[in-house]
């Protein structure tokens, strides 16, 4: 499932030739999943560009299709998610870490 799900929000030149036609012949089943990838695409693209001036339309827009769940979980805490756009940190890195020793606690 992991696979899939990046695939559908990759760039679609990105991937080979193999996943490329098995996420089409997906999304052409089930052209709301298109749209979901589509949509989530264009979000990461924002994330991308560090523009937060294209959240608030992004947001409307993602708000009346399926992923208005997402949209309200976003709304909740858009300060965050602004901050998360125009800032140069992360705390990815720490994430990471936080996740290599619960790894190594649970093999304990």
């Amino acid at each position: 499932m992991r696979f899939i799900t990046r695939w559908l929000t990759s760039d679609p030149a990105a991937l080979v030739q193999e996943d490329r036609a098995f996420t089409e012949a997906l999304c052409s089943v089930e052209p709301k999943l298109k749209r979901a990838a589509e949509d989530f695409r264009a979000f990461a693209d924002l994330l991308r560009q560090n523009d937060p001036a294209g959240l608030t339309p992004w947001l409307e827009a993602a708000a009346a299709t399926d992923l208005g769940g997402f949209v309200t979980g976003l709304r909740q805490d858009e300060a965050a998610v602004r901050a998360a756009i125009v800032e140069p940190w992360s705390n990815g890195p720490v994430e990471g870490q936080v996740n290599r020793l619960k790894l190594i606690k649970r093999s304990m």
